[in-house]
């Protein structure tokens, strides 16, 4: 109980909660372990709690009916989803599925609402989470409808440096493992398509695969001269707050892997 506790007081949407308030909200608050690749909810399960991440690593991910797969999003430890359960209830439309072995706090959403009712820090932080999420959707939205592959491609992987990438002396390397297919389903297009152009864009001087990772030359020639800075505040080791975030898909061959 005392990891829960942990992990709950240390999440910033609940920064400003009294102690009283984060101690009924730990007591109801349970922590369960999820094994790569399980689900820790389904499409159609009932909406009755919200997540926060503890460890590891977990996408939102939507299907088809003809069986097409959509990464909608990616979650880092610290952050909480599943959020859209505090203020509608019903059941979920999205999976969610742990990409490497995680720990997930659920949170009782009848719980988290009475907080809301006292807490306008709370409520204030839950919205702009929904806001920030619908517009990371709506712009995500826009590319499918008004870029072609590659400038989709180009995007993500200028968005993927800015929240991963570490300065070395070669470029920005992705400190992250991706394959071909986890960009393919963020983008809108096959795995061959990615393949390809990630095979046009190496050709072209722009980027390197080298031992399954992936290094970014030049940001500035990759967006067309697009962006201000290669990656802004960043040194080496370092990882950006950002609520968005890609990681490795399981059963999958990283990059650089057909």
């Amino acid at each position: 109980m005392a990891q829960t506790y942990w992990h709950v007081r240390n999440c910033s949407l609940f920064a400003r909660l009294t102690d009283q308030q984060l101690q009924s909200l730990e007591q109801r608050a349970r922590l369960r372990k999820f094994p790569k690749g399980s689900s820790v909810y389904l499409p159609t399960d009932t909406a009755d709690g919200t997540f926060l991440l503890a460890e590891g690593r977990v996408r939102i991910c939507s299907t088809t009916p003809e069986g097409k797969q959509s990464i909608l999003a990616f979650v880092e430890p610290g952050e909480v989803f599943g959020e859209l359960a505090l203020v509608e209830a019903g059941e979920r439309e999205e999976r969610a599925e742990a990409v490497v072995n995680s720990a997930v706090v659920l949170l009782p959403s009848d719980h988290l609402r009475e907080l809301m009712e006292n807490s306008a820090h709370l409520t204030l932080g839950v919205t702009k989470l929904i806001g920030l999420r619908r517009k990371r959707i709506e712009r995500r939205l826009r590319s499918l409808l008004f870029r072609n592959n590659r400038d989709r491609l180009t995007h993500l992987l200028i968005e993927l440096a800015e929240q991963y990438g570490n300065a070395t002396t070669e470029g920005i390397e992705l400190g992250i493992k991706l394959s071909h297919q986890d960009l393919a389903s963020i983008i809108g297009a096959t795995r061959e398509t990615v393949t390809t152009l990630l095979g046009e864009m190496q050709s072209e001087g722009l980027l390197r695969i080298k031992r399954q990772k992936l290094i970014v030359h030049d940001l500035r020639r990759l967006s067309g001269n697009d962006i201000a800075s290669p990656v802004p505040g960043r040194t080496a080791g370092n990882q950006s707050s950002s609520v968005s975030r890609v990681a490795t898909t399981p059963n999958v061959a990283p990059l650089g892997e057909a």
